[in-house]
């Protein structure tokens, strides 16, 4: 069976495997290497990580012949480069080329890593057989993908789908922090609690505090549910979606924390068909970055006429 090499740039990590054509990640070939602090000061630490974990990766292979990649955005889908916002060192990093280099492959296909997660829940998982999706990660950072009529939606320049810069609440305040991902991810969940005087610093003790009943830990996962809802309320009604799919580590907060998000749709719904949206949890787990970057080459079919490889 064809194997794919696919890589997957975020803001903490990045990571490399060989993906199968069903979707199956091949055993043993699954590396990661750390960016964060290190990476968002110096470009050639992702750069070198992102070598580590390809060559780590291919030595498993026998037969490869191109690369997916999905990275954390802004992306420019033309030129394969990405600017992570977690990452500010890597602006304008020709990410493409640093992948291509690394791995002596000349097929190269670059695309959102939110897209690559709706491409892979979509071809593989929890959105198989919906039209209207979309398909949301909750974890450093807030990303997502969509699907449309059928369709994978990339957008003019490859960014459809950013669900986490989109506004919910009010800019005259820190623009960034009235987004979704300024109030729902993982650290500003955390910071929140820490500032109405929650002690603990880690999203695992925050699930610890939350199971123990602790009524800052609740408030503060709660209130990232409900952003999380009001975002995903704000895409149905543009987009008159059928299904929301949620992954990512910060899920794992709270054993209902999927439930809590869908108890927050109808409420926030001003039209009564974006109140229908159906919350489910994502299939493919933490495998989802990296199938769906493989899917940039075994489903190629389903990226519409865009180019997918330069």
């Amino acid at each position: 069976m064809t194997e794919v090499l696919a890589v997957d740039l975020g803001g903490t990590k990045v990571e490399a495997a060989l993906v199968r054509e069903d979707g199956e990640v091949v055993s043993g070939s699954r590396f990661r290497a750390e960016t964060g602090a290190a990476a968002a000061r110096d470009a050639a630490v992702a750069t070198d990580a992102i070598g580590t974990v390809v060559s780590s990766a291919l030595a498993c292979a026998t037969d490869v012949s191109a690369v997916g990649v999905g990275s954390a955005g802004p992306i420019d889908l033309g030129r394969g480069a990405v600017s992570p916002l977690n990452l500010p060192a890597l602006v304008d990093y020709p990410l493409g080329d640093v992948v291509r280099a690394a791995s002596g492959l000349d097929r190269v296909s670059v695309r959102l890593d939110g897209t690559c997660i709706a491409l892979a829940e979509y071809a593989y998982g929890a959105a198989r057989g919906t039209d209207n999706a979309l398909v949301m990660v909750v974890s450093t950072g807030v990303g997502g993908g969509l699907i449309s009529d059928g369709r994978l939606v990339s957008g003019r320049t490859g960014n459809a789908g950013h669900l986490g810069q989109m506004l919910i609440g009010d800019p005259d305040h820190d623009l960034r922090g009235a987004t979704v991902e300024g109030v729902a991810s993982g650290p500003a969940t955390i910071a929140w609690a820490r500032s109405h005087g929650w002690s603990g610093s880690t999203g695992e003790q925050l699930a610890e505090s939350y199971a123990d009943g602790d009524d800052v830990a609740r408030r503060a996962v709660r209130r990232s549910a409900r952003a999380v809802a009001h975002g995903l309320v704000s895409a149905t009604t543009l987009l008159d979606l059928e299904v929301a799919v949620i992954g990512g580590g910060f899920v794992a907060v709270a054993d209902d924390y999927i439930a809590l998000v869908q108890e927050q749709i109808a409420p926030a719904a001003v039209n009564t068909y974006a109140a229908g949206l159906r919350v489910q949890a994502a299939a493919l787990g933490s495998q989802s970055p990296l199938v769906g970057a493989a899917a940039l080459i075994h489903r190629a079919d389903l990226l519409g006429a865009r180019p997918t490889a330069r």
